[in-house]
């Protein structure tokens, strides 16, 4: 068994962007962390998940967008607010890096959505244990714009891709994350016979 690896799996934490020390991120971690996303398992190597990189002044941009959303859904339903607005506007320059994930449906349509939507899923893990590898703070936020129905066309994408959610980068402030877990025995059952 290795060690290495079970360490690394058991110790990946979510780092909140409150939690960031404001310092960037080398952009060749971001890559690596792309990379391995792209070796996640795929079924039929149909390779679904997509990225788009907000960095530097990027992130303002994609501050703008989230609350332009926000405005827009929130006053057609009389629950605008400007505290929520400007935190959409301002949240994102907390991360050093953000990623919009995104699944690209298969046109052929080769296999269940669901196996794509898995696929896409464990790109993120990836992502999340290469940040941890690189002692890099990361979240994936899946609030926010991310089930808005005019959201795809804000981000450029096309109405059947699917938005998976933000993967907030950062230098966390600590390292000593501590997190549980119930033992895996009550949620495992053998069937031996």
């Amino acid at each position: 068994m290795n060690a290495e690896v079970n360490s690394l799996i058991h110790n990946r934490r979510s780092v909140f962007p409150k939690d960031y020390t404001g310092e960037t991120v080398d952009n060749a971690i971001i890559q690596q962390m792309l990379e391995n996303a792209n070796w996640a398992p795929t079924h039929k190597f149909t390779e679904p998940w997509r990225f788009i990189v907000y960095s530097g002044e990027g992130r303002k941009k994609l501050g703008a967008i989230q609350a332009s959303l926000y405005e827009k859904k929130s006053k057609a339903e009389g629950t605008f607010d400007e505290t929520k607005y400007n935190n959409m506007l301002n949240k994102p320059l907390e991360s050093s890096h953000i990623i919009l994930v995104y699944m690209k449906r298969d046109e052929k349509k080769s296999v269940p959505e669901m196996e794509e939507l898995g696929s896409t899923f464990m790109a993120v893990q990836n992502m999340y244990l290469t940040a941890s590898a690189n002692k890099v703070g990361a979240y994936l936020s899946t609030g926010g714009v991310t089930f808005y129905k005019d959201a795809n066309e804000a981000f450029g994408l096309g109405p059947e891709d699917k938005i998976i959610g933000f993967f907030h980068v950062g230098m966390p402030k600590r390292t000593d994350h501590v997190s549980r877990r119930n033992p895996v025995d009550a949620k495992v059952q053998w069937v031996n016979s």
